[in-house]
């Protein structure tokens, strides 16, 4: 039985044949084989290209998270010096807790 989508196949199939005849039909099934070919070759080249670039990337994001992995491990410590000293912190940029932190050890 013929349901649906069936349906719509069938007319296409029937159109086509209308407007270009039963002799053209292996030509327009062969170009939409070539199309079909080169769009898997394309998809196939674009998942290559992706997967390079992945590559590449993946040793700088590899970077990055460990120097911000640092850069957190001294905004620590920077911190802890400064309660030690009794340094509000809050509302401070890094750099003014620092100026704050070498202010009072000069003193000392």
């Amino acid at each position: 039985m013929i349901t649906g989508i069936e349906w719509i196949i069938v007319a296409v199939v029937l159109v086509i044949l209308l407007l270009w005849g039963p002799s053209q039909l292996p030509k327009i099934a062969k170009a939409f084989g070539e199309a079909k070919k080169e769009f898997q070759k394309a998809t196939k080249e674009a998942e290559e290209v992706t997967k390079e670039v992945k590559e590449t990337v993946q040793p700088i994001t590899d970077t990055v998270t460990a120097a911000t992995e640092e850069v957190r491990k001294v905004d620590d410590k920077l911190l802890e010096i400064a309660k030690t000293l009794g340094i509000n912190t809050e509302g401070k940029t890094r750099d003014q807790i620092a100026e704050e932190i070498l202010k009072r050890t000069k003193k000392s």
